[in-house]
């Protein structure tokens, strides 16, 4: 009779051991090392301060020094923040460096878009757009690839703007067009390493910062009410397709797209 008591207790602390290893499985980031390019407003600090809630320790990159301070504060022990051009590559190259072995590379980094027709497009303004969108992401994926642990990924970002354009949309179609095809081509070279993106449509974010407060407001509002979700998109809801494409661990080479069904309509 005792030794079947024994087995009982044995068996039902095999059973909760079990129940919490399914619940550190589930729960892929709690102590992971996340550094996100980009993170100190927008998508990226909701995916920070959304990682940060589970457990990752962050370390956030931007090139405003206030806002990197900021962002820090609010996550509280967990964040540490380096002020950078993201578009000197040789600030990147630095930054890695000093940043060490980690978990999940994330790039959110963008300026504001410059949406005008081809006839009027200033190429100077164009070229910077890919620099800051493409070639610093290149140049993240290139430093920091080296210092991914084994099970690791990288996460872009891009936009539906590559897959439906507008009239006017030529150069942010190009660039996130671009970084389809970046994520494709690192999904092969960086492999085993999981490349990654995510596809946003029109968020609530300092992207649109160019346009005086009344014209986002009525892009919000028109574009919103002409997508089958009745709204435009919210940093957090973004934030959340970067923490399953770093945790899931099967997918690369992907495109999740986030847009409300802009593709759609």
């Amino acid at each position: 009779m005792i030794r079947m008591q024994i087995r009982g207790i044995l068996a039902c602390v095999g059973s909760t051991r079990k129940k919490e290893d399914s619940v550190e499985q589930r729960n892929g980031l709690r102590n992971k090392r996340v550094v996100i390019l980009g993170g100190s407003s927008g998508i990226g600090l909701a995916v920070a301060e959304q990682a940060a809630s589970l457990g990752a320790q962050i370390v956030i990159a931007s090139s405003n020094a206030e806002r990197v301070q900021k962002a820090v504060e609010s996550l509280g022990n967990n964040g540490q923040g380096h002020t950078l051009d993201l578009s000197d590559e040789q600030a990147v190259e630095t930054l890695f460096s000093k940043v060490g072995a980690f978990d999940h590379l994330v790039f959110t980094a963008g300026d504001s878009l410059h949406l005008q027709d081809l006839a009027t497009t200033d190429l100077k303004q164009a070229r910077r757009a890919f620099e800051l969108r493409y070639w610093a992401a290149l140049a993240a994926a290139k430093y920091g690839s080296k210092n991914i642990r084994k099970g690791g990924s990288i996460v872009l970002t891009t936009g539906v703007a590559g897959q439906r354009p507008h009239k006017g949309w030529v150069v942010a179609a190009s660039v996130c067009g671009t970084i389809e095809a970046l994520t494709r081509a690192l999904a092969l070279e960086l492999a085993p390493i999981r490349v990654n993106a995510v596809s946003p449509g029109v968020v609530r974010t300092n992207l649109w910062q160019n346009m005086t407060a009344a014209e986002r407001e009525q892009l919000y509002e028109s574009v919103g009410n002409s997508l089958p979700v009745g709204r435009v998109g919210e940093p957090h809801d973004i934030a959340q397709a970067y923490l399953f494409l770093m945790q899931e661990g099967f997918s690369t080479g992907q495109t999740l797209v986030v847009d409300g069904g802009t593709v759609l309509v």
